[in-house]
C-alpha cells in the first residue's frame, strides 16, 4: 500500500509539472520575435497559405460576435500598386473593411483584431506581413474599384509575402519602447 501511495504522489507531481502553465511557448516566442517586414521577394503566397490566413481572420474575436468585417483579397499587381507602391508580384493584399453605422459597436477595433489574427497566422506560416492604416482613405474614395462591399469602409490593409532573407531586417528595425515606458501598474 505504501508503494502505491508513493507511486501515486510521484505521478501527481510529474503530471502537475507537465501541465502547469508555462512562461513561454511557440506562440509567445513568435509574438516576441515578430516584426513588420518591409522587404519581400516575388515568390508567391500559395492559395493554401492564403486560405489558412483568411480562416484565422474570420476566427478573430469581435464585440457581441458581430464579425463586422469583410476581406477583399487583391493579387493583381497593378491594383496592389495603387494601394502600396512598392508591392511585388507574388505578394497579396487583404483589405479589411468594417461595417458602417453600427452604433454601440466597435467595427474598427474588431477589424484590427482580425488583421492581427491574419498577421500572426502569416508569421506562423513563415511569411512576412505588415499592417497599413493610411491606404484606407484612398481605397474608400475608390470603393467600387477595390470591391469594398456596400455598407462597409476600408479600415486597414494587410500585406503578405515571402520575406527577402538577404536583408537583416530585425537588426535594422526601430527599437521598441521599454515595458517601463508602456505599462502602468496600479498599486
Amino acid at each position: 500500500m505504501k508503494t502505491k501511495i508513493i507511486l501515486f504522489l510521484f505521478i501527481v507531481t510529474i503530471s502537475s509539472k507537465s501541465f502547469s502553465q508555462q512562461v513561454s511557448g511557440p506562440v509567445t516566442d513568435m509574438l516576441l520575435s515578430a516584426f513588420s517586414e518591409r522587404n519581400y521577394n516575388s515568390n508567391p503566397v500559395t492559395d493554401q497559405q492564403l486560405d489558412v490566413i483568411l480562416k484565422c481572420g474570420i476566427k478573430a474575436p469581435s464585440a457581441r460576435n458581430n464579425q463586422p468585417w469583410r476581406f477583399t483579397v487583391v493579387k493583381d499587381e497593378a491594383s496592389m500598386k495603387e494601394i502600396i507602391n512598392d508591392v511585388l508580384t507574388g505578394n497579396v493584399l487583404i483589405i479589411v473593411s468594417g461595417a458602417e453605422g453600427q452604433n454601440g459597436s466597435t467595427p474598427d477595433f474588431d477589424c484590427g483584431l482580425a488583421a492581427e489574427n491574419m498577421f500572426i497566422a502569416a508569421h506562423g506560416l513563415g511569411l512576412g506581413a505588415r499592417i497599413y492604416g493610411s491606404p484606407a482613405a484612398g481605397i474608400n474614395s475608390k470603393r467600387e474599384i477595390f470591391q469594398v462591399p456596400a455598407g462597409y469602409k476600408a479600415v486597414v490593409v494587410l500585406r503578405i509575402g515571402n520575406v527577402d532573407k538577404s536583408v537583416d531586417a530585425s537588426s535594422g528595425a526601430t527599437p521598441r519602447k521599454s515595458q517601463e515606458e508602456m505599462v502602468n501598474f496600479k498599486k
